[in-house]
């Protein structure tokens, strides 16, 4: 009777091993990731929107998820495409891998002033995001303009509400980051 007993047990503790080690490496639980990105007026003689990309990246600086891509989707022959290279670091870190326009990540350029993007961890780029420490990154580029990179490190998933901000000189204004459970 007792050997019954330990027969039965061992496939319990294994089940709750193998649980256990495939919730560590599961996504995260339900939070919301908040970001701001102002895009400041500039006071120069020929102004065009800049081109942008917000991503996530690991520690190893390899790319987790990509947040959103604006640039020109309305010229001919694809050619806005041809310009976002000029997002150089997000350029060699995912963009020439990618398909474009991106699902659910491409968009238009965006005019000068505040632009909010809001996800959840159950849908979209961070459905798949193991918990872990990783680095916001937005960078934008402007023809006849400069190009400007901001980070700002975090944590996923948020076990309390979490805030960052970062402040850009040039191309970009404020950038903000806002993590809710």
């Amino acid at each position: 009777m007792t050997h019954k007993k330990s027969l039965l047990l061992k496939p319990t503790v294994l089940a709750l091993a193998m649980t256990a080690l495939f919730a560590s490496a599961a996504p995260a639980g339900a939070a919301d990731l908040n970001l701001r990105i102002e895009v400041p007026t500039l006071n120069v003689a020929e102004y065009h929107r800049p081109y942008l990309a917000a991503w996530i990246e690991r520690a190893d600086q390899s790319v987790a998820a990509n947040l959103a891509v604006w640039y020109d989707l309305k010229k001919k022959d694809k050619e806005g495409e041809k310009w976002l290279k000029d997002i150089r670091q997000w350029w060699r870190r995912s963009g020439r891998e990618q398909q474009m326009p991106i699902d659910g990540v491409s968009g238009a350029t965006r005019p000068a002033g505040e632009q909010k993007l809001n996800f959840g961890s159950d849908k979209g780029p961070l459905a798949g995001l193991a918990p872990g420490d990783y680095v916001l990154m937005v960078e934008a580029a402007r023809e006849v303009g400069g190009r400007e990179l901001v980070k700002l490190p975090f944590q996923w998933p948020p076990k309390s509400a979490q805030s960052a901000r970062a402040q850009g000189s040039s191309e970009l204004g404020a950038v903000s980051l806002e993590l809710k459970p």
